[in-house]
């Protein structure tokens, strides 16, 4: 799943690293998110759009094929 992590990251100022340690998670985790090798858990979705001041659909982009 595509998402807007990275972009709102840059814009905040936050390198994956302080992003990691806000979502307790690894850096990995972010990296992954961020390249769209990881779908998020609705937990942390939920964490990323609060913490990013935004909705979860505003932060990921739902696409049809995503779907099984």
């Amino acid at each position: 799943m595509k998402n807007r992590i990275q972009e709102k990251r840059k814009i905040r100022k936050v390198t994956q690293n302080e992003l990691a340690d806000a979502m307790d998670v690894t850096r990995q985790t972010i990296i992954s998110l961020e390249n769209g090798r990881y779908n998020a858990s609705l937990v942390l979705a939920y964490k990323l759009a609060r913490y990013f001041e935004c909705t979860i659909e505003d932060l990921f982009i739902f696409e049809e094929e995503d779907v099984c």
